[in-house]
This record gives structure tokens, C-alpha cells and sequence, in this order.
């Protein structure tokens, strides 16, 4: 792994977390248009609520990849800091094994589910209003794959005596 992959890592998961950002605000006036035509003409925006529901999913996981390579995931020190550093790298690599294994098994078992959803163009419904699902699936199964291989740089700067002391906190 050459130092351009820090790059491009730090480019993408800077790019999906700004996207996501954008997607908050552009759901917020989707629910202020739902809101104000709820109460003041009692009529809510047509596919409001799928489109929140799927918005929901799809900025959560666009925001996850920044969140690893920035050291952001919950955990705790209860045990790290009362083991000398060998140990706390063990427990380091252990906890990205794991977010690596889990990552890449929510990539391979959504990967199925967004061939199959764009293959009948699967859609929820409100009314006339049709939203379409198999983008929030391939997201999700992207966003896994790109979150694991986040994972794994983090384990090989660990291993290779790269990684700084404090993570990647304000890289």
C-alpha cells in the first residue's frame, strides 16, 4: 500500500461524507415542504416519507468510511489503556479485523439483494409517487466494500510502525 492510497482514501471518504452532507440539507427542506403542506394546506409532499426512509440509510453509510479512517467509531478505553503498547496494538488490529470482516460480509450480502432490486427495478410506493430502492442498495454494498478496504490500510499502517499515535484523528 503506497502513500497514494492515503490520498485517494482521505479524497473519497472526504467526498462521501460531503455528500452526505448536502443530502441532510436537501432532506431537511424535503421534510420542511412535507410539514408546511401538512399543516397549512393538509396535504404532505407525495413519497416524503420513502424517500426519508431510504435517505436515512444512504447518508449513514456514506458518512461511515470517514468516520473509521478518522478514528471516529465508538469504542472504549477500559481495557486499552491499562495494556502496554503491544497489547493495545493487538486490541487495535482485532477491533479492524473485525470492522474488515463485517464490512466486507455487509458488501457481499447486499451486493445480491442490489442486483436483484435494479433486475426488476424494484421501487417503494406512495401513491403515484414511485422511489427507487436499488440505489440505497448498491450504495450500501459500495460504501461496505470501501469502509472494509478502510479498514484493512489501517491495519497495514498499524503493522508497518505508520500509523501516529493518536489514529488518524485530524488527517
Amino acid at each position: 500500500m503506497a502513500p497514494r492510497d492515503k490520498d485517494m482514501i482521505e479524497r473519497v471518504a472526504r467526498a462521501t461524507h460531503i455528500v452526505s452532507a448536502f443530502w441532510v440539507i436537501a432532506l431537511a427542506l424535503i421534510i420542511l415542504v412535507d410539514v408546511a403542506g401538512r399543516y397549512f394546506f393538509s396535504q404532505p409532499l407525495p413519497g416524503a416519507t420513502e424517500v426519508i426512509k431510504n435517505s436515512v440509510v444512504s447518508i449513514t453509510f456514506l458518512q461511515i468510511p470517514l468516520a473509521i479512517y478518522r478514528g471516529g467509531m465508538i469504542r472504549t478505553t477500559l481495557i486499552y489503556g491499562a495494556v502496554g503498547p503491544t497489547w493495545q496494538r493487538i486490541l487495535r488490529s482485532v477491533a479492524n479485523l473485525c470492522g474488515l470482516l463485517f464490512f466486507l460480509g455487509t458488501a457481499f450480502s447486499s451486493w445480491g439483494p442490489a442486483l436483484e432490486a435494479l433486475d426488476v427495478l424494484e421501487y417503494e410506493l406512495a401513491g403515484a409517487f414511485r422511489v427507487p430502492t436499488y440505489p440505497v442498495r448498491f450504495l450500501v454494498a459500495m460504501t461496505s466494500l470501501f469502509a472494509a478496504y478502510v479498514y484493512l490500510y489501517l491495519l497495514y499502517l498499524d503493522w508497518t510502525g505508520q500509523l501516529p499515535e493518536e489514529g488518524l484523528v485530524n488527517a
